[in-house]
């Protein structure tokens, strides 16, 4: 009869436990993996399947005894690394939307705002529009694909040893608030530009022809530049995005 101690299981089991725990705590908060659309039995099997796949790439990786309190210590380690992941990508699509959020101001459109059920908050058309090509930008750039090997790169950074402190130094999450405005702003600014110059203008002609009913016809003007401008800028949003994508999981890759 097989036997097998427990020193033995636990060598066969952590290569494959603390990854499937970093996988799955990625898929709670990166984009499109954790949309309420996929069921949670399939997250499941899907991070069990990619932590089973990446066994050959993760060798040399420290055993750490599931009985230990040391296990403690790697579970949070896991799921921080996961969520920090899920996190960092999650700010480039917020990036994106707070953008839409500017476009939609100087547009007047910011009115015209749905419930958005994944924010549980208010979204203008704009923003809810340019966060749906991200989306589907995403996909099209094989962002899921990035987003999982540097969830697996993840380990050459922070392998598991419990150490949850040094990850959160070495990673510096609280300077990417910075980078989520910045961004923003940056991505906006063309159309920023182009609704200025329209707004300066319809100030022109309000002082040029005072008997004109400026915000008769200021609003109709201000959107249609506003459509024209993001059909010009459009085109342009996929490298912002994907310097933004390879920025943030740059962050996890890096060896130290």
């Amino acid at each position: 009869m097989l036997t097998f101690t427990e020193a033995q299981l636990v060598t066969w089991l952590s290569p494959l436990l603390w990854p499937f725990i970093r996988v799955l705590a990625l898929f709670t908060a990166a984009p499109v993996f954790s949309l309420r659309a996929i069921p949670m039995r399939t997250k499941i099997g899907l991070a069990f399947f990619i932590s089973l796949a990446a066994q050959p790439s993760l060798v040399g990786q420290p055993i750490v005894d599931i009985n230990s309190p040391q296990a403690v210590g790697a579970v949070l380690q896991q799921v921080g690394v996961g969520l920090s992941i899920g996190f960092a990508v999650r700010l480039v699509f917020a990036a994106v939307e707070l953008a839409g959020e500017l476009v939609g101001l100087q547009m007047g459109l910011n009115f015209a705002a749905f419930f958005d059920p994944s924010s549980n908050a208010q979204v203008s058309a704009v923003s809810r529009f340019l966060g749906h090509m991200a989306t589907l930008m995403f996909v099209v750039i094989n962002g899921h694909l990035m987003v999982l090997l540097a969830v697996i790169k993840s380990f050459d950074a922070f392998p598991t040893d419990g150490n949850i402190l040094t990850m959160l130094a070495q990673v510096k999450l609280y300077t990417l608030g910075a980078e989520l405005f910045s961004s923003a702003l940056w991505i906006a600014l063309p159309m920023i530009g182009l609704l200025l110059f329209v707004n300066l203008t319809l100030g022109i002609v309000s002082r040029v022809a005072p008997q004109m009913n400026i915000y008769a016809i200021g609003f109709p003007i201000t959107l249609a530049m506003g459509l024209i401008g993001l059909t010009a800028t459009l085109p342009m949003l996929d490298q912002p995005v994907l310097s933004l994508m390879q920025k943030m999981i740059d962050l996890f890759s890096a060896t130290r």
